[in-house]
Order: C-alpha cells, then structure tokens, then sequence
C-alpha cells in the first residue's frame, strides 16, 4: 500500500534536506539549483519552489 505525505510535509522535508547539506543559500546560483535539485527528490511543484525561493531569500513580506 502505498502512503500518502502531505504537500506541507515534503515541502518542510525540502527545507530540511538543504539545510542538513549545508548548501550555500547565499549564493543566488547555488540556492536555485539546490532548490530545483530539493524539488526533484520531493516532488515540489512549482508554487514549492517558489516558497522555497522565498524562504531562502528570507523574504517574509509574500506570505
């Protein structure tokens, strides 16, 4: 059987993932291709990846 995750869930597995690997949120180039790569293995859709853009930014003020 197969089991369900929600989308909130992969998304904070995501955030979880790039931050255990350290990745260079800094650096513009390496925060979009660790995110692109984070959304590949999570199964991100592309509203995901921008809040990860987001996030990562820390651009609070969209939500």
């Amino acid at each position: 059987m197969t089991t369900v995750i929600p989308q909130s869930e992969l998304t904070k597995r995501a955030i979880d993932w790039i931050c255990e690997n350290q990745i260079a949120v800094d650096d513009p180039a390496s925060r979009r291709k660790a995110i692109e790569e984070a959304a590949a293995r999570f199964n991100l859709g592309p509203l995901e990846e921008e809040f990860l853009e987001r996030f990562f930014k820390g651009d609070s003020a969209n939500g």
